[in-house]
């Protein structure tokens, strides 16, 4: 008769374990990255322009629904992104403004003189700190801002006209309904 010892139940609870971590890994979307600034009041920050003759990018002049576009001229994926930027960037619904991110002045204004500028507005974030408040891990990555200055949405990744249609349009409605 063979006897129970409760250490070799050891193995089998250590591979239990491991298979629902990896289970629950598996399960998530690798896509889908939290953010910790969803329906809270964006960070304040007052970014210098890329141009001396603009204003600075500063969060206490939003109004209204306002998108920020972080790019940088040293990022293909902002290039693809780029032309659909243009074509949404005349919507009267609300305020695109671009967050320069860990680039120089000179790079990223002769990227917009390539190829076109769609923001209202650009900071420049040199130093990458304001991003860093953001949450930003990488460019690009869009945020849309409500009237009250708290985050509705964070797209990683570039703008695309699927992400538009059904993301941020229906924000972009819920925020007309609003007024």
């Amino acid at each position: 008769m063979m006897k129970f010892r409760p250490a070799t139940l050891i193995p089998l609870g250590f591979f239990a374990a491991l298979a629902t971590t990896l289970a629950l890994g598996l399960s998530r979307d690798p896509k889908v990255l939290p953010s910790m600034l969803l329906d809270r009041p964006i960070p304040n920050f007052d970014l210098a322009p890329l141009s001396a003759d603009k204003p600075h990018l500063n969060t206490a002049n939003f109004k209204g629904l306002t998108l920020i576009n972080v790019f940088a001229s040293w990022c293909g994926t902002c290039r693809f992104e780029h032309p659909f930027l243009m074509r949404v960037a005349n919507d009267k619904r609300f305020t695109l403004v671009g967050l320069d991110w860990k680039d120089t002045t000179p790079d990223a204004n002769q990227y917009l003189q390539t190829f076109g500028n769609p923001y209202s507005q650009i900071g420049a974030d040199e130093s990458g700190r304001t991003g860093i408040n953001l949450g930003v891990s990488g460019v690009p990555e869009t945020f849309v801002v409500d009237s009250k200055g708290r985050v509705r949405l964070r797209v990683p990744g570039p703008m695309t006209p699927e992400i538009w249609t059904t993301e941020i349009e229906p924000l972009i409605q819920t925020a007309e309904k609003a007024l």
